[in-house]
């Protein structure tokens, strides 16, 4: 089994840019154009190794290979927009991967893009200014459109093979990784569990009881033996709940107008454990928008709007109004679920000002822009 995070060393330490691996400080896949570059570099990997995996490393720097990282992403459903927008679409993963001297909150990212077997990977349709049936590779450390002279090559078979065979886990590490994650999380009831004698699952959180049932925020749990984080949030409520084979985690998301507040469930993802040291996670959308009083949100929605004109030109808020702008984006969600049409343009339209504002109201907008990515990618 990879230790993703001594293959992500591996990657950074022998290789610049190449055809078969990529490094992205961020990506910003709430924009049309971040979402279409993203595609790009896809499908540039993928036909360019037709064979082999390829990899894009995301939250190092591009000159000095510094490690900055970015916020964990938890987009279980990426495949669907890689399916949605590639023809002969590679299978792919995101993983977010700890390391030591970043916050809780950071993480590298890790996308994995399994090969296509010979098939050429295109467009499926038009994305911001890329258009539907372009073909692209890598030209060295750029991903390329071609139009000619399409051919498919395997190149780097060999090379990939023997930095995978250097990243493989051992005993060391993982015994590292587990003793790492009790110390950092002990104020947070840090535990773990073996599966299957060998997978190694360590999970911290503030602890709270309601009748016969255990929640938990300031969740984070990660796989030892790869050394991937599955799950982090300092917002959400999570119950964890283990047998023999598997780990399940369901996730509800905190949702209201005015002073009145719901948890309602958004996801549950189950880990299943398989004796020939394999895994699946499997996960299943369990969110239905909460439906409200068309009145009572043509009256927020309109406040909104008025509070971000005033955010817009820098004019000074009340006292309640910033109150109001910290439920904000939540409440431009609950608008364009219940079919206000502009609600989502509007949330868009908000973020660099919400982000200049404070780190506070930003994370609540990142915070709506992941529940949203969960709901409209299934």
């Amino acid at each position: 089994m990879i230790n993703k995070r001594l293959l992500i060393k591996n990657l950074l330490a022998h290789n610049d840019e190449n055809s078969f691996y990529d490094k992205k400080l961020k990506l910003n896949m709430g924009q049309r154009e971040g979402k279409a570059k993203f595609l790009k570099h896809v499908c540039a990997l993928a036909n360019s190794n037709p064979e082999n995996n390829s990899y894009i490393v995301i939250g190092v720097k591009d000159d000095d290979n510094e490690i900055l990282g970015i916020d964990f992403f938890d987009d279980s459903k990426i495949q669907n927009l890689i399916n949605a927008y590639l023809s002969n679409p590679p299978i792919i993963a995101y993983e977010n991967i700890p390391f030591p001297h970043l916050p809780d909150h950071l993480v590298v990212g890790l996308v994995t893009i399994r090969p296509n077997h010979g098939k050429i990977c295109s467009l499926r349709k038009n994305i911001w200014k890329y258009y539907g049936g372009s073909v692209f590779f890598r030209d060295g450390s750029i991903s390329m459109p071609k139009v000619f002279d399409i051919k498919i090559k395997d190149v780097n078979s060999a090379q990939v093979a023997s930095i995978e065979n250097h990243s493989h886990n051992n005993i060391e590490l993982t015994l590292d990784g587990v003793f790492d994650f009790m110390k950092k999380r002990r104020d947070f009831n840090a535990t773990y569990r073996v599966f299957k004698e060998y997978f190694v699952v360590c999970w911290a959180g503030k602890k709270k009881k309601t009748k016969d049932e255990t929640y938990y925020s300031r969740v984070d749990i990660e796989l030892i033996n790869e050394q991937v984080k599955l799950f982090y949030s300092d917002l959400d409520e999570v119950s964890i709940k283990t047998n023999n084979n598997e780990f399940k985690i369901q996730e509800f998301v905190h949702l209201g107008l005015h002073d009145s507040f719901k948890y309602y469930p958004l996801e549950e993802v189950t880990i299943k454990f398989k004796d020939n040291m394999s895994y699946d996670i499997e996960s299943k959308l369990l969110f239905k928008p909460p439906e409200f009083d068309k009145k009572v949100l043509y009256h927020i929605y309109n406040s909104n709007n008025s509070l971000l004109e005033k955010l817009k030109h820098n004019r000074s808020i009340t006292k309640q109004e910033e109150k109001d702008l910290k439920t904000l984006p939540s409440t431009y969600l609950l608008c364009h679920f219940n079919n206000f049409d502009q609600a989502l343009a509007k949330l868009e339209e908000a973020r660099p000002y919400l982000k200049k504002y404070n780190r506070q109201v930003y994370n609540n907008y990142k915070e709506t822009m992941r529940i949203l990515r969960k709901v409209k990618y299934n």
